[in-house]
């Protein structure tokens, strides 16, 4: 009796454990809601030109990826140099930062240039090329990827290691099931379309029809927003690091920003939640841009790079 009783005390501790830890990696995870919108609106652009038959297994691929990226990469190193380092973190994320508005204003720079890239027919996409795609989407997932750990990692910074790490992981887990599971069901809804539209319900045919020219505008706007939310997200990296403990170099540009979204937040009544956070929003897009813009620029004036872009005819 005395040996079930310490077993229940038992259950009881690891219960509020498992408690706590659910907790801790539900509040770490709407903490990092915002970023998660970005990598949801992100992804579906690299599947536009796939066969339908290849997408759900090529997002379960990105998402396999996205695991390793966050448990293999990103957690362990996150923890360490938390733990011992964590002046670190900051640098780390501003060039993280760096490389995705670099990547939303190189996608701008096709887009304005009229260099885009060629777009083959669904059934026309290689072995090689569908490799190339997941590699970039896994490469993108890094980024967005470690901006969200980090988010949540800030908000369990109090708890002990190993909580740490559990709810980490939980948040890992969680995050990828959210936002590849949107990813699915978004490049999936024309095929729902198509079923739908056989069917002898007329509400279900013209509902079917609907979807299926509804979603290469959705897809469409959808690339859109990924190329902002690239710019937005890698601007509010470089102007929060810049002024975060451990670099504290040039604090003013967030400071500044953060005292104007506090105005309109505090003047606009029931808006100032909203119009406070798209101010934020659009100056991050900016400095995002800007930074891109200057990336790209350099890297165009490489000798190498000139070299190396194929002459057009």
């Amino acid at each position: 009796m005395g040996l079930l009783d310490d077993i229940a005390a038992l259950a009881k501790l690891a219960a509020a454990s498992i408690d706590d830890v659910g907790a801790a990696a539900g509040r770490a995870t709407a903490k990092a809601a915002g970023v998660v919108v970005d990598d949801t609106a992100v992804t579906p652009q690299y599947l536009r030109s796939v066969a339908a038959k290849r997408e759900l297994p090529i997002v379960w691929k990105i998402a396999k990826g996205s695991i390793r990226n966050k448990l293999l990469f990103i957690l362990p190193a996150a923890l360490l140099l938390s733990q011992f380092l964590p002046w670190l973190l900051p640098i780390i994320l501003m060039i993280g930062g760096t490389y995705l508005a670099y990547e939303g204003a190189e996608k701008i720079w096709h887009k304005v240039s009229g260099h885009h890239d060629a777009e083959l027919p669904a059934t026309e996409v290689s072995p090689e090329a569908e490799k190339k795609m997941i590699a970039g989407a896994v490469r993108t997932d890094l980024i967005l990827s470690a901006e969200i750990m980090v988010i949540a990692l800030a908000e369990v910074a109090d708890e002990a290691f190993w909580s740490r790490l559990m709810i980490l992981v939980v948040v890992a887990f969680v995050i990828t099931i959210i936002v590849y599971g949107i990813v699915a069901a978004i490049v999936k809804m024309d095929d729902v379309g198509l079923r739908m539209a056989q069917y002898d319900s007329g509400f279900a045919k013209t509902f079917g029809r609907g979807l299926v020219k509804a979603m290469p505008r959705v897809l469409a706007v959808i690339s859109v927003v990924g190329t902002v939310a690239m710019l937005w997200v890698g601007g509010h990296i470089l102007l929060v690091n810049l002024g975060a403990d451990g670099t504290g170099w040039i604090p003013a540009p967030y400071e500044w920003v953060h005292h104007l979204e506090v105005a309109i937040h505090d003047g606009a009544g029931a808006l100032g939640g909203t119009l406070g956070w798209l101010f934020n929003t659009l100056c991050s897009a900016i400095v995002g841009l800007i930074v891109g813009a200057v990336v790209v620029a350099a890297l165009r004036l490489l000798p190498s790079r000139k070299k190396a872009e194929p002459v057009s005819h």
